[in-house]
């Protein structure tokens, strides 16, 4: 196995484990304390997750090109973003 690929791998894997550990965090303290603020962090955080995991995904599992994976994670990436500032400025 090339290096390169190993280290891509276990980067995406952190990444992956980070964002779904401040997901987690998030929901539970949405649950405790209630409040929309809390409620679309959680969202946000959950979209910006899945599109870290979404480029790795598409790129092993379909034939779409390096371009169009991209294209696709940084959409869910961007969505994710949008209802973080979202919740921060309502």
């Amino acid at each position: 196995m090339d290096v390169w690929f190993v280290l891509l791998v276990t980067t995406r894997l952190g990444l992956l484990a980070l964002g779904l550990a401040t997901t987690v965090i998030g929901y539970r303290a949405y649950r405790r304390h209630g409040g929309r603020y809390l409620r679309d962090a959680t969202i946000a955080f959950g979209f910006i997750t899945v599109g870290v995991l979404i480029e790795g995904v598409l790129y092993q599992l379909t034939s779409l090109s390096l371009e169009q994976v991209h294209v696709a994670e940084t959409v869910v990436i961007g969505i994710g973003f949008a209802v973080l500032l979202y919740s921060f400025v309502s």
